[in-house]
């Protein structure tokens, strides 16, 4: 069996024409007193308007070049990713003008196999993608 992750490609200017290492997996801010996994489940219907339900599996937190650090579960779903609905943000644009444009936090999504997922996820989240073919190894899965 082929397995695929869901990624998802940032919105805005800096982004736009970027596409190798560009994508992410779909995460946010959460506050000390906010539980990872439901924060990831709230972040995940901010940036895809999916509410996504399943036997979730926690993988080990990876923390990126410049200090964040990503929770991520794996989950089994179908979803279509034409039909995502991303929340949005302000920026000034362009940058200097003193005008604010709104710009979705996520401007597409996408399956990949995962073999593919490699050459799009953000190099600080390959180790999310290692830990996923892992697990699948090691449950012999597909």
């Amino acid at each position: 069996m082929s397995w695929e992750v869901f990624l998802v490609h940032p919105g805005g200017p800096f982004w736009k024409n970027k596409d190798e290492h560009a994508w992410s997996v779909p995460k946010g801010e959460f506050t000390e007193e906010e539980n990872p996994f439901n924060a990831a489940k709230r972040e995940f219907r901010e940036e895809t308007g999916f509410t996504i339900t399943g036997s979730f599996i926690e993988l080990k937190p990876v923390r990126q070049p410049g200090g964040k650090i990503v929770h991520v579960w794996a989950v089994e779903a179908d979803l279509d990713p034409a039909e995502i609905i991303c929340n949005t943000f302000m920026m000034e644009w362009p940058p200097g003008s003193g005008k604010e444009i709104e710009l979705p936090e996520v401007d597409k999504a996408e399956w990949f196999l995962l073999q593919n997922a490699y050459q799009k996820i953000h190099k600080g989240q390959i180790p999310v993608l290692e830990q996923f073919e892992n697990l699948l190894e090691s449950r012999e899965i597909g």
